[in-house]
């Protein structure tokens, strides 16, 4: 997974990490959304502030929009103290608190996304949560990308 700036022609792609607290559903959605949607624009990673595991229901909701991110691994922000990112986006408030610093100039993004791990019920109660927060933020990520210069 890429978490470099990588040159592709003439040009440098910015990267960008996704940063929540367990790097289990918000992150990794975000991280598979971005790839999907301008992964020739963007080189995407996501971590946690104190990560856990992939959410097999994250992990679904994706499948729904024929992304695949089954092969995420959950990661600690840690791994990449000392890399430079051109964005850091933290998706969830408790990672936004306590989110590292990252050396160079990067723009640092928040968007608050509810985490839906924390649904409760059945595995068919708590899917609509994650597809409500999944389509959150590919709406996010979509307005993202649409406003940055080409």
């Amino acid at each position: 997974m890429p978490n470099h700036l990588t040159l592709k022609g003439n040009s440098v792609k910015p990267n960008v990490l996704f940063l929540c607290t367990g790097n289990s559903c918000r992150s990794q959605m975000a991280e598979g959304l971005l790839r999907h949607l301008a992964g020739d624009r963007f080189d995407a990673c996501s971590a946690g502030t104190n990560p856990t595991a992939v959410n097999s229901l994250a992990i679904a909701a994706m499948r729904e929009k024929g992304i695949d991110i089954s092969q995420h691994r959950s990661k600690n922000a840690a791994e990449f103290l000392g890399q430079h990112f051109r964005y850091i986006v933290t998706v969830c408030d408790q990672a936004n608190e306590h989110c590292p610093i990252f050396p160079g100039p990067s723009i640092r993004l928040h968007w608050s996304f509810p985490d839906p791990a924390a649904a409760t019920g059945t595995e068919e109660d708590r899917m609509p949560v994650f597809r409500v927060v999944r389509d959150d933020i590919e709406a996010k990520i979509r307005a993202f990308i649409e406003n940055l210069p080409k």
